[in-house]
């Protein structure tokens, strides 16, 4: 399980201690037992402090996962939280970005599948053709049927 959470256009994204230059997003697996929405909870809550608020269904996302290097499937929740996160348990650090960014090294399913619905649907925010970010944020764009 893993969520999407954007605030102001930009998307909350995480780096673990065993490979800092690498950002996914925050989530993990179930424990046995435990349903998808306990799981995100959990999750959020051990790696941010955080709980999510008014989590929906955003995706299914199949992929390779970025360190083990195998195939995975992952389901994404869009949500918003309750507090500023903070990086604990496994976590290096936790970032806030549009996506673009040059500097930025992405997992392969948030890469190639969650930027990719996310700009869609207009979630995150647009690069300007001077190459910043606005500082409000863009109206999402109901999601095409």
């Amino acid at each position: 399980m893993a969520a999407a959470i954007v605030q102001e256009g930009r998307l909350l994204v995480v780096s673990k201690k065993a490979a800092p230059d690498v950002f996914y997003l925050p989530g993990g697996k179930p424990d046995t037992g435990e349903e998808a929405l306990e799981t995100l909870v959990r999750e959020l809550d051990e790696e941010l402090g955080v709980e999510p608020m008014n989590p929906h269904f955003l995706a299914e996302v199949e992929a390779v996962a970025a360190l083990e290097n195998v195939p995975m499937r992952m389901t994404v929740f869009e949500a918003h939280i309750s507090r500023t996160p903070r990086p604990a348990a496994e976590l290096a650090h936790l970032r806030w970005t549009t996506g673009r960014e040059q500097d930025l090294v992405l997992a392969p399913a948030l890469r190639d599948h969650v930027l990719p619905l996310l700009q869609h649907r207009g979630a995150l925010a647009p690069v300007h053709p001077h190459g910043h970010t606005p500082a409000a944020p863009p109206r999402s764009l109901p999601p095409k049927p």
